[in-house]
């Protein structure tokens, strides 16, 4: 990939056969129910508090590095490869890598569900566990 737009068209292609219904500034809340896009910066940090700021109540944030980060609401990190779920167990909560493996893709979407809904009802992520609480706020305009 040579640019983040280019990137960027593999987020379009991950919503399926939705309509967008709005596209939200940075900053601001959700408001009618459908699919929305968020107008924002890409960096992990940021882009998690955009997210609990336009009213999202859980977030399953793919990752192939593992960024440790927190959030005001849960944060559910899901390894692309089982390598990095083994040597940051502390940060993922579900290792996806596994497909790779051979694991059967219903099952797995299936455990990766029921994760999903036992966090919902209580139990906490590992961010929460071992108190990754970070939060960054995009400050736009001109920076020194």
């Amino acid at each position: 990939m040579s640019t983040l737009e280019e990137k960027s068209l593999g987020c379009v292609q991950k919503d399926g056969r939705s309509t967008v219904v709005n596209v939200l500034d940075y900053g601001k809340i959700l408001t009618v129910p459908g699919l929305h896009l968020l107008n924002g910066p890409g960096n992990d940090m940021v882009v998690v508090i955009n997210l609990t700021a336009a009213g999202a109540h859980m977030i399953l944030f793919t990752t192939g590095r593992g960024t440790p980060l927190g959030n005001p609401i849960p944060t559910v990190k899901i390894s692309t490869n089982s390598t990095l779920a083994k040597h940051k167990s502390r940060w993922i909560d579900f290792d996806a890598g596994i497909l790779i493996s051979g694991a059967d893709p219903t099952e797995t979407a299936n455990t990766l569900f029921q994760s999903c809904m036992e966090i919902a009802s209580g139990k906490k992520t590992k961010n929460e566990q071992y108190g990754y609480r970070e939060i960054s706020i995009f400050k736009d305009g001109v920076t020194l």
